[in-house]
């Protein structure tokens, strides 16, 4: 039989190929974005309770109403949006099933979509698979800052959507106040839609404040923002998300939702709704992590590996030009397999393997396995 694939140069993700050698090798796994502690047991007795309550069946298509309408007062108290629960939001199978959709319910064979790299790996193969075009806009190291100027000369009269994300992940760099202003401006003057990957929304450091699309109305009514369960409460197993937009953006793009899972399963919707009364559970997230990153940056102070600022998510970056000339990726195989601690080479999140000499660490784990892994990370 022959295949003609859509994704031809597509193969393993980096996640899973570092985390199998890490398996293989018996090393700590700092590589792929998940926790290494369990969520709240509070949430665990809610979604228990609404199981055995027989909340069983179909919820609704774009959410259980109680959940939507705890969102819609997040984001009023956050961002200060009024958003209308019955058509602005729809419950996800996790953020990457709603940043496919949202993907999906817009581009179409030949539309360009501007991407900002190092990118997380699911843009791409989303857009290639709708036969869109990606446009990458490179950020480089150590600041990770974009050029706006230069990212809009990149626009053509087929660019159809400009993806970001922040707080961003791998660099952890984020977004302020005047960019988003910015990208107000260009998606106006260039009738873009703007697809805004938010899922670290409450990781973030330092007295900083998350900039939301849903901060600036004229451009939320071309935007669809992006949000994680899973990131938020430790539990990415779950793949929980949710997608926000105005309503002429999600009519359409719950065409696509509803042909792709419908729904999602209701029980834990329905106990995330109740868990979501104590907002401190997600609002002391910031302060949690902040003090993981510097217990973390304490115990590496004296390794030659220099780490770069961190503004938010639970990722470091660590400069090791001091240790090694190899490639990223071969760096990272090695750190695995002979120091014993599985890192990501940033360079996997370019369409063009650069080589900055930048590894990501995951810094969402215990104290005791990061301590663990610093001492290990001060001998190389």
């Amino acid at each position: 039989m022959k295949i003609q694939s859509k994704l031809p140069n597509v193969g393993t993700t980096i996640f899973t190929v570092m985390s199998s050698l890490a398996n293989e090798h018996q090393a700590i796994n700092l590589s792929q974005g998940f926790p290494n502690f369990d969520c709240a047991p509070e949430l665990k007795n809610l979604v228990n309770k609404y199981l055995q309550d027989g909340f069983n069946q179909y919820a609704p298509m774009g959410g259980a109403n109680v959940l939507l309408e705890k969102l819609a007062g997040k984001i009023k108290k956050l961002y200060g949006a009024s958003i209308n629960p019955k058509t602005d939001i729809t419950i996800t199978a996790g953020a990457t099933q709603a940043l496919f959709t949202a993907i999906t319910a817009f581009i179409k064979s030949g539309d360009e979509v501007i991407i900002i790299e190092p990118a997380y790996d699911s843009y791409g193969p989303s857009i290639e698979v709708c036969g869109g075009v990606v446009v990458p806009y490179e950020m480089r190291a150590p600041d990770f800052k974009i050029d706006w100027n230069e990212l809009e000369k990149l626009i053509t009269s087929k660019t159809r959507m400009l993806i970001f994300n922040t707080p961003h992940n791998p660099t952890g760099s984020i977004l302020l106040e005047e960019d988003l202003k910015t990208i107000e401006k260009i998606a106006e003057e260039h009738d873009l839609i703007v697809l805004s990957d938010e899922v670290y929304e409450h990781l973030i450091f330092d007295g900083e404040k998350h900039q939301s699309v849903l901060r600036f109305p004229k451009l939320f009514q071309r935007s669809l923002a992006v949000y994680s369960f899973g990131k938020t409460f430790h539990a990415t197993g779950w793949k929980m998300g949710y997608c926000v937009g105005p309503e002429h953006l999600m009519k359409e793009f719950r065409k696509v939702h509803q042909f792709n899972v419908f729904s999602v399963n209701s029980f834990v919707q329905y106990a995330i709704a109740e868990y979501l009364e104590d907002d401190s559970t997600y609002l002391e997230l910031n302060n949690f992590y902040q003090k993981k990153r510097d217990f973390f940056l304490e115990k590496i102070k004296d390794s030659k590996f220099r780490p770069l600022k961190c503004s938010g998510t639970y990722f470091q970056l660590v400069d090791y030009s001091e240790i090694s000339d190899e490639d990223e990726f071969e760096f990272a195989k090695k750190m695995t397999a002979e120091y014993g601690v599985a890192v990501i080479p940033v360079s996997a999140f370019y369409a063009k393997k650069t080589n900055q000499k930048i590894v990501r660490v995951c810094f969402a784990k215990t104290e005791n396995l990061l301590t663990e892994a610093a001492e290990l990370l001060c001998k190389i």
